[in-house]
């Protein structure tokens, strides 16, 4: 299968590859192209604001969570149907897993893609040392084809004459555009990176129409595209989540499991095929707002919330009482709860002094400190996601602390470099129908785990 693609990459975190990225995805849109949009690594925010621009799910290639072999079949099952895929790196080209050498990184992501990578500079400090830098990061990985740069942050017209004199004489790398500062497309962040689209809405979308019309305004579409159609064919099937996971055998004309799976501004952070796989299990998926919603859907079998940011809607999620007291009924009564970072504090009993759902004895507050990074975990307790010892790779990013940090049942242990954790709750008041963890897992890496909490919901359902 043959889908045009190229990787947006920088030379370092902070360049604008997210300007670039969706301006892009936005401008070959508003050709009437049918765009891809994917994000390298386990970042869930820019994926929101790929979407918007492309009008499809961003989806994540992140090799260290799911395993190389599936990153191809990954690709291309996202990009089914697509006149063209544009795939946003992480960090810097050659920055993958610490210590796993090119391992998760961009430059890993787009050998396994065979795409043609475009630099994206950050030219605002520099003239004729843009080309030793570009050399340099061209020649590093001959099995990296960087095939172009884009110039971001260009301060003037004679600016951008230095820069193309120089890269043209000592890069042999084509420049395919010149992307002047702009404050109207500055994208606002916090404590975690960039705000996520789905918070900022009519914002959201004015700030991605902007870094298209900038994008279509200083890139050379055309070159673009003709760059994406060198990409060679790729070998692999497709990703189905069909293939992954057999439905959960039900009682004779019932229907399927019911799964509730929170979203909205607090629960934001998901990846696309969780879902798909919960439904290729057999499950009916039904996405609520924990912000709005006053009682779980109805019928609800099993209950998945999360990441997000729930310690900016704190007020709001306490004084839903409602919803609080029906999840804390629907955990006692046995119904299977899956639950990550900020679906862990929510089912605590308090965020920053304010009442959650008081399913878990644990408490949680912010801090200044932010936990990052990925993660070698085993399961240390049986629960409805995975069997003791059972081994995942997943990742932490928050800025919270929960106290404790871990129930008698911990969900998993891993190694940090000031000894073993043991963390989260594989259970809650005795029963084992609880799994809740800072660990965000992206489930096309472990299908079994939706197939597991699928057949938990049916359990439950049959009483």
């Amino acid at each position: 299968m043959n889908i045009p693609r190229l990787v947006v990459a920088a030379p370092s975190s902070g360049a604008g590859k997210t300007t670039i990225a969706t301006g892009l995805i936005a401008a070959l849109a508003a050709r009437g192209l049918a765009v891809s949009p994917h994000k390298v690594g386990p970042d869930y925010i820019d994926p929101g604001y790929h979407g918007l621009a492309a009008g499809r799910p961003g989806r994540n290639l992140d090799a260290f969570m799911c395993g190389p072999e599936r990153i191809a079949p990954l690709f291309l099952h996202g990009a089914a149907g697509a006149d063209v895929a544009v795939v946003e790196g992480v960090m810097g080209l050659f920055d993958g897993a610490s210590g796993r050498g090119e391992l998760a990184s961009t430059a890993h992501v787009s050998k396994l893609l065979r795409a043609p990578v475009v630099l994206v500079v950050d030219a605002s400090s520099q003239s004729r040392s843009v080309a030793a830098l570009v050399h340099g990061f061209a020649s590093w990985d001959p099995e990296v084809r960087l095939a172009g740069v884009i110039l971001n942050r260009v301060a003037s017209d004679r600016h951008e004459l230095l820069l193309r004199e120089a890269l043209e004489e000592g890069s042999g790398v084509p420049v395919l555009g010149s992307v002047r500062r702009s404050a109207a497309v500055a994208t606002p962040s916090r404590h975690l990176g960039l705000i996520p689209a789905v918070e900022r809405s009519a914002e959201a979308l004015r700030a991605v129409a902007d870094m298209g019309e900038l994008v279509a305004a200083s890139v050379d579409l055309d070159a673009v595209l003709e760059l994406a159609r060198t990409a060679p064919p790729l070998t692999a099937e497709p990703w189905d989540p069909a293939r992954e996971v057999a439905p959960v055998a039900t009682a004779a004309g019932a229907a399927r499991p019911r799964i509730a799976v929170a979203g909205g501004a607090a629960f934001s952070f998901s990846y696309a095929e969780n879902t798909e796989l919960l439904t290729a299990a057999g499950a009916e998926v039904v996405p609520f707002d924990p912000l709005h919603a006053d009682a779980l859907p109805e019928g609800t079998a099993g209950l998945v919330i999360g990441g997000g940011f729930p310690e900016l809607y704190v007020r709001e999620l306490s004084a839903n009482g409602q919803l609080r007291a029906a999840i804390a009924a629907f955990a006692a009564a046995g119904g299977p709860v899956a639950a990550e970072c900020a679906g862990l504090l929510y089912l605590g009993r308090e965020l920053d002094g304010l009442p959650m759902c008081g399913v878990l004895d644990t408490s949680a507050r912010m801090t200044e400190r932010l936990t990052l990074g990925y993660r070698e975990a085993v399961a240390l307790h049986d629960s409805v996601l995975a069997p003791t010892g059972a081994r995942l790779r997943g990742h932490e990013f928050h800025r919270t602390v929960c106290e404790p940090g871990a129930g008698e049942r911990p969900a998993w242990g891993w190694r940090l470099p000031d000894g073993p954790r043991a963390e989260g709750f594989a259970g809650a008041a005795g029963a084992a129908n609880i799994h809740a963890s800072y660990l965000h897992l992206h489930w096309a890496g472990y299908p079994q785990l939706a197939a597991a909490f699928t057949a938990a919901a049916v359990a439950h359902r049959a009483g």
